[in-house]
């Protein structure tokens, strides 16, 4: 990927000796890495490897699960997001979040795009139509769906359904996407798709992805980490990892030894 007018040293985002627990269970032991500003990192590793639990900590989702919690340090735009008085509705809008499983409202696909916009007060037609067309834009969804806006955003199709999820973060204006497994449930076919629109996406937005496919992985992403077990066990560049990798477990992992 062209990378010319990107500086892979300015990080958006950083956590330093992460651990996190669900009750008494640790799920991850002390996770330290800086995603860089508008790449595109992957986080691939095993079945139950911390990559996902990992990704939520990005915007504080693992608040919604009782009795989580989280030691040590993460950092957006040099502020910690761990500080009891930081506006979480605010980090979300920023740090905007696509689940595994595509997940529009029971609304229109107008209303499923300003959904957030709603909720922040903003009325004015120009501003939300001007933000619908935008974000359905970049979501490579527009010329599909800009005759039936008003249309409940359930009709579509599933690959169209996950990229109204991505329209939906990016209207917020976020400086940063997280992505779990966004192509897991789809066909190969609108897996191509989401695929071609994160490289789309990328250098607009920070992406951080979640993967179990290191196909998809060495396809999109810029930056890979490894996670095993709760541990980051490597993390560089894409190339690096897949190619030439510093561990011997990462190696054993990437040519199928395991996992």
């Amino acid at each position: 990927m062209d990378a010319i007018s990107l500086d892979p040293n300015v990080h958006v985002m950083e956590s330093k000796d992460l651990d996190f627990y669900y009750g008494d269970s640790q799920a991850l032991f002390g996770v330290s890495m800086k995603i860089p500003r508008n790449y595109v990192t992957a986080l691939i590793g095993p079945s139950g490897c911390g990559k996902s639990t990992y990704l939520r900590c990005l915007n504080r989702m693992n608040d919604l699960i009782d009795r989580s919690r989280m030691v040590g340090s993460i950092s957006f735009g040099g502020e910690e997001i761990n500080d009891p008085a930081l506006d979480v509705f605010r980090l979300r809008q920023k740090v905007g979040m696509v689940f595994q499983k595509y997940n529009p409202f029971p609304k229109s696909i107008y209303e499923n795009v300003i959904y957030g916009l709603r909720i922040a007060g903003i009325k004015s037609k120009s501003i939300l139509d001007e933000t619908v067309e935008r974000s359905l834009q970049r979501a490579a969804l527009w010329d599909e769906v800009k005759d039936r806006l008003n249309g409940t955003a359930l009709g579509l199709s599933g690959g169209q359904m996950q990229r109204l999820c991505i329209a939906r973060a990016i209207a917020n204006n976020p400086e940063v996407l997280l992505m779990d497994e966004p192509a897991s449930a789809l066909d190969p076919r609108s897996t191509a798709r989401i695929e071609e629109l994160i490289t789309e996406l990328r250098g607009k937005y920070t992406i951080v992805i979640v993967t179990h496919n290191m196909q998809q992985a060495t396809r999109v992403s810029d930056f890979t980490g490894y996670f095993y077990e709760g541990v980051l066990k490597e993390h560089g560049t894409t190339e690096q990892i897949f190619t030439n990798p510093k561990e011997k477990h990462t190696e054993d992992y990437i040519s199928g030894r395991f996992g």
